[in-house]
């Protein structure tokens, strides 16, 4: 059995400093055609940045898409301004995760008074996995910083197959907004499930070479993710952003050696000292994985983060 922990910080989001990668034969994107009045488009607004990057890529520049919550910003405790009202007065569409993320929606929707404000659920009809229970709390967790996920785990985006089923929401529900436009739409869409199809195939045939490969995480992020390669992520590891006691480090130490961990996992641009010093004193390679809540907006860049999340994830199942 390949073993390996993963820890990531407190919260879901992560600075912007990633590792880029090239992408080999990439659909090219239709925008709008000549001669196409750019007059009254519709104006869609996504909630995080993989929902912009999904509708973006769907709606080209025949929408204008605009990003809710800043990328980098934790999405799970965002709290609504004034400007995120109005911004919702004036659109036509809202592309929203679901599954119980962006608890600040409702009350949003509700003041921007916006009758006509179309939502697209990008998540209906999947199935929400539950969050594991953690073995191990090691050290004090901050309520603030503490996810409770009442509808099930909400980061399905990081599970290319589910992405597609996002995806092709996302790309109904601006057809049903903008219908003179279906052509464009269904194009772009298949152009990007194309992509997130060809990832698939990538994350398969590199991650079944390590099948139960085993996990432990800070952040519960991945189950998506693991449950589609044949992963296992075992447990929560509750950790402080500042530093363990004595006895708080040994019950790291303990978890390790359960669990026969080879490598420690952070999130990207996040600089940790106690992760460095857990990573030094425990002899394992500190590596990133990326939760993809912070990032370049370009829609590519879900595919060049997701391509790194994959070569670690090799690295460390070796």
């Amino acid at each position: 059995m390949f073993n390996f922990l993963l820890l990531a910080l407190t919260s879901c989001s992560s600075s912007q400093e990633r590792v880029e990668t090239t992408l080999n034969s990439a659909p090219t994107l239709q925008s709008t055609p000549v001669g196409a009045k750019a007059a009254n488009k519709v104006k869609a607004i996504a909630t995080f940045l993989p929902m912009y990057w999904f509708t973006k890529a769907v709606a080209g520049d025949i929408a204008d898409v605009e990003v809710l919550v800043p990328p980098g910003t934790e999405v799970h405790d965002y709290q609504t301004t004034p400007e995120n009202v109005k911004t919702l007065a004036t659109a036509n569409v809202l592309v929203k995760n679901g599954l119980g993320l962006e608890e600040f929606l409702a009350d949003t929707i509700k003041s921007a008074e916006n009758p006509k404000l179309q939502e697209i659920n990008a998540s209906k009809g999947i199935t929400p996995l539950n969050p594991i229970s953690p073995v191990k709390k090691i050290g004090k967790h901050d309520d603030e910083h503490h996810h409770h996920h009442q509808e099930g785990n909400p980061h399905v985006w990081l599970d290319p197959i589910l992405a597609i089923q996002q995806v092709n929401h996302i790309r109904d529900g601006l057809i049903a907004a903008d219908p003179q436009n279906k052509d464009i739409y269904q194009a772009n869409a298949a152009a990007y499930v194309g992509k997130l199809a060809s990832l698939d195939s990538e994350f398969q045939q590199n991650l079944q070479k390590y099948p139960n490969c085993t996990f432990i995480t800070f952040h519960d992020a991945y189950p998506y993710l693991a449950k589609r390669y044949n992963l296992k992520q075992v447990a929560i590891v509750e950790l402080p952003e500042d530093q363990l006691s004595p006895g708080e480090l040994q019950k790291v130490v303990n978890t390790v050696k359960k669990y026969q961990v080879k490598a420690l996992f952070g999130e990207p641009g996040v600089n940790n000292k106690l992760l460095k010093s857990l990573s030094q004193d425990l002899d394992l390679t500190l590596s990133p994985l990326d939760s993809l809540e912070s990032g370049d907006k370009n829609p590519d860049y879900y595919f060049q983060a997701m391509q790194t999340n994959l070569k670690n994830l090799v690295s460390a199942c070796k």
